[in-house]
């Protein structure tokens, strides 16, 4: 099964109450997380990991997994989640993948492969990247590929590097995701449902309870463990922007509004790539009953 929705939708508090639901119905169920920033030990007030009372409640998996140093790739996490829903399955119980991006999801349920890689040639990438800058790096991009050029956002420094070293191995490159279609067997996907004015007010709110919660602290303490070295970790959403009014590049005030606006054009991206996916059953993100509703509309005995 597999559930999705845009930032602050409240997929994880509905993935684990569905998850006791079929629980208490004796039918077993976890959660397979298929956030690329929830795998980070420390990344907790910044991602609204689940707390310690949740992680109790319904096992999780492919959380904290990770050093902030460290580089999630979603080849990787591929490989990881998949191998985490066979074991689930071959033990009857019940994987609940949940998530905010399409390609991770997709990359996961669908037929989805990706391009071999080569150290040599991404150290190269990554070392023209540092001694030009990101800017001139998607210029080299342009010449190189000018159509995969275009379905990358020039400040996408990691893209960026990926998509020319894609280029130098294979010759070519595409940044659009393939036709969906299943790999994994007796997949249902659902997805909760909010309005724009709703979302952004939600966002909001999540924003000031953040730094309510100590999240500059939180950013303070990861950058004595690598925050800043690590490649991924450090573009999180609101801790790229810690990080800058941590260096003196703007306010506290300024990071805090940064982090909201670049959550909310995410946050509606993230609406625009799940909105083309026809085989999500929608329902809306405000419903009290969404659990029981997805198990009345699978039927107990289908979900998986």
């Amino acid at each position: 099964m597999v559930l999705v929705g845009p930032t602050a939708s409240g997929k994880s508090t509905l993935a684990i109450e569905l998850a006791v639901l079929l629980g208490s119905r004796s039918l077993p169920a976890e959660i397979v997380n298929a956030d690329s920033m929830l795998v980070y030990r420390g990344m907790d007030i910044g991602t609204a990991k689940p707390d310690a009372i949740e992680l109790q409640r319904v096992r999780h998996h492919l959380v904290d997994i990770m050093d902030v140093t460290q580089t999630a790739s979603v080849a990787q996490f591929q490989v990881m989640a998949r191998e985490v829903i066979a074991d689930l399955r071959s033990r009857g119980v019940i994987p609940i993948l949940v998530g905010g991006s399409s390609l991770y999801i997709r990359a996961i349920v669908d037929n989805f492969h990706f391009p071999g890689t080569d150290p040599d040639v991404r150290s190269k990438w990554q070392s023209e990247l540092e001694r030009v800058g990101v800017a001139d790096l998607h210029r080299v991009l342009v010449e190189r590929n000018p159509k995969a050029a275009a379905e990358i956002l020039p400040g996408n420094a990691r893209r960026i590097v990926r998509a020319l070293e894609v280029i130098e191995l294979t010759g070519d490159y595409t940044a659009r995701l393939p036709e969906p279609d299943y790999e994994l067997a007796n997949v249902h996907q659902f997805g909760l449902r909010l309005d724009r004015v709703e979302m952004d007010s939600r966002i909001a709110a999540r924003v000031h309870q953040m730094w309510a919660d100590g999240f500059v602290d939180e950013v303070r303490t990861l950058t004595s463990r690598g925050l800043r070295e690590g490649l991924t970790a450090s573009r999180a959403l609101g801790y790229q922007q810690v990080l800058d009014f941590l260096a003196g590049k703007m306010s506290e005030d300024e990071a805090r509004q940064a982090t909201i606006d670049r959550t909310r054009r995410f946050a509606r991206k993230q609406l625009g790539w799940f909105a083309r996916d026809d085989r999500i059953h929608w329902l809306p993100a405000s419903s009290p009953d969404a659990a029981a509703t997805i198990a009345t509309t699978l039927g107990l005995t289908l979900i998986e």
